[in-house]
């Protein structure tokens, strides 16, 4: 009896095999489907969230980890470049913040044609950048904004001066929906070198309406996550610390956060969807490099 092929190996053959080999042309296939394909576009747009960061050539952090964190929530990411810098899985040697009609006109292009539903920010490493980044935001209040104080990279190199982070408190706190740091770049917000969250809460609050403080850089069995709003209410997220050290996982919480609050979810409950998807790209997380792991953020339906 003659042996059917299968469909991988009908499709192989077919590949291969010469177009002028083929009885048919390539295009009547295109308009046998066009209106069918036309068809399956019809759907709603996902929702847009503005990122503005930096760049990570070793892909752990910076916009790689926003766009890869936002398409798992089902969002599209329009990523505009706030500074270039040259690091690795280990630490951050070098940084270059862009020009700012570089980083308007990139930002500017994106809100003049997507119907923006969120902005996250990221790194942003000078004065001049936090002032740019105002001035983009200026005639969109109306869009939430998780502010992500990117001041070190997880090796603990600097991506910004002191004074960045005193401009950030001052100037772009009291515009963001809410802000992320972790720990230490609660520390330096606060200029509370040796404070507890709850201490650094206390000093950011008049500055910000919402204030999430992560807990991961201790060593406690647990983590303590700790979401503070300015008229007193605190809550406090508990999950189990995962063994190594971790490049990206804040980018990755900020963005999953924009991401849930872009499709129209409450903030305590986006901020609880949020660390729960970052704890599971920390789990599957996989280390390429010789430094940190970097979180293997899959789309919502794997990280099961």
């Amino acid at each position: 009896m003659r042996r059917i092929p299968s469909s991988i190996e009908l499709g192989a053959a077919l590949y291969h095999r010469p177009a002028q080999q083929l009885h048919c042309r390539p295009e009547p296939l295109f308009s046998l489907f066009s209106d069918k394909l036309f068809a399956m576009n019809t759907h709603n747009a996902r929702p847009v969230v503005l990122c503005l960061s930096g760049h990570d050539p070793s892909g752990g952090a910076g916009l790689q980890a926003d766009i890869e964190a936002l398409i798992a929530q089902g969002c599209h990411a329009a990523p505009a470049v706030t500074a270039l810098t040259v690091q690795d899985t280990i630490n951050v040697s070098d940084f270059r913040v862009l020009d700012r009609a570089w980083v308007m006109a990139q930002a500017n292009a994106v809100l003049t044609d997507l119907p923006v539903a969120a902005v996250k920010l990221g790194m942003l490493g000078s004065i001049e950048m936090v002032e740019t980044v105002l001035d983009i935001l200026a005639d969109h209040p109306q869009l939430p904004l998780v502010c992500d104080p990117v001041l070190r990279a997880g090796g603990g190199g600097a991506l910004g001066k002191d004074e960045v982070g005193y401009a950030i408190r001052e100037r772009l706190l009291p515009r963001a929906t809410i802000v992320t740091p972790n720990l230490p770049e609660a520390r330096i917000l606060a200029e509370l070198p040796e404070g507890t969250a709850d201490a650094c809460a206390d000093k950011l609050l008049p500055y910000c309406e919402h204030l999430l403080i992560t807990g991961g850089h201790g060593d406690e069995q647990e983590v303590h996550n700790r979401l503070y709003t300015r008229d007193g209410h605190q809550e406090t997220f508990i999950c189990q610390r995962l063994p190594g050290s971790y490049h990206g996982s804040g980018c990755t919480l900020a963005s999953a956060l924009a991401g849930r609050l872009a499709l129209g979810e409450a903030l305590p409950s986006a901020v609880r969807s949020a660390l729960d998807y970052t704890w599971r790209t920390l789990r599957d997380a996989e280390r390429p490099g010789r430094g940190q792991y970097i979180p293997r953020r899959l789309p919502l339906d794997f990280c099961s």
